[in-house]
């Protein structure tokens, strides 16, 4: 559909267990766009970056979920993979007897159908894994098996560089790093969006440091599964000086 948004999520409320967590969100991303989303623990930030790649943990139980124009709320995760919706995990798992090389091939394959050599595609992320400060024989080693938190995360924005999604989701990318591999990933993640200006960024942050690297245009505060405020960079100057109890409801005795 011409002239849609990015990206589009409409009152959406989502459960797991049968307990409500989403309570009603909008938001909504247009191309190149990047947002924030910062929130207390247990506000319904990771739920809502796990429902938006269809996480079957977790059931909408009203609203919508809209990418290009497209009425995704039913699909899987398979399919708003391949269709260009990419999440880098809080937690990236481990894969046992997969190399990172032959991950980043066969996920190449499915997003694109590019079916690249192995021989070709270390060519290729070469220059991005210097870029990331990784070292080359890093392409052979099992993913995210015994890496270090900096490692996953770089290995996660080497995938997003690779597989050039329109939209990408960082969950918590910065939890975990000291600041050196903050700075690292932050520039990973800029250089991106450097190289395709129309990736559409939604990063789901604790901290004020990663937002003060990547400039987002526009900040939401999530607090108890909905959001109560948006803003640009003030907001997260705001937050840094008060803390979240400003908004928060107080809680009747």
């Amino acid at each position: 559909m011409s002239g849609a948004p990015l990206f589009e999520i409409e009152d959406l409320h989502v459960s797991a267990d049968g307990n409500e967590i989403l309570k009603g969100v909008d938001l909504t991303i247009e191309v190149g766009e990047i947002h924030a989303l910062m929130g207390p623990n247990g506000s319904g930030k990771s739920t809502l970056a796990s429902a938006l790649l269809g996480s079957p943990e977790y059931t909408i139980t009203q609203g919508r979920i809209r990418y290009q124009g497209d009425d995704i709320t039913e699909w899987g995760p398979d399919d708003r993979g391949k269709a260009g919706i990419f999440l880098a995990f809080q937690y990236p798992q481990a894969i046992p007897g997969v190399s990172v090389i032959n991950f980043l091939r066969q996920a190449l394959s499915a997003r694109k159908g590019i079916d690249l050599s192995v021989l070709e595609l270390r060519l290729a992320i070469m220059e991005w894994m210097e870029r990331l400060e990784m070292d080359p024989a890093f392409a052979d080693r099992y993913l995210n098996e015994g890496f270090s938190g900096g490692e996953k995360k770089r290995n996660e924005i080497l995938q997003m560089a690779i597989l050039e999604p329109e939209l990408a989701i960082l969950d918590e990318t910065d939890s975990g790093l000291d600041i050196d591999a903050l700075r690292v990933v932050a520039k990973g993640v800029r250089e991106v969006q450097a190289d395709r200006p129309e990736l559409g960024l939604l990063v789901v942050t604790h901290y004020q440091r990663l937002l003060d690297e990547l400039k987002p245009s526009h900040v939401h505060l999530l607090i108890d599964g909905r959001i109560v405020e948006s803003g640009g960079m003030e907001l997260v100057a705001r937050l840094e000086a008060e803390g979240y109890e400003s908004w928060q409801t107080p809680v009747a005795s």
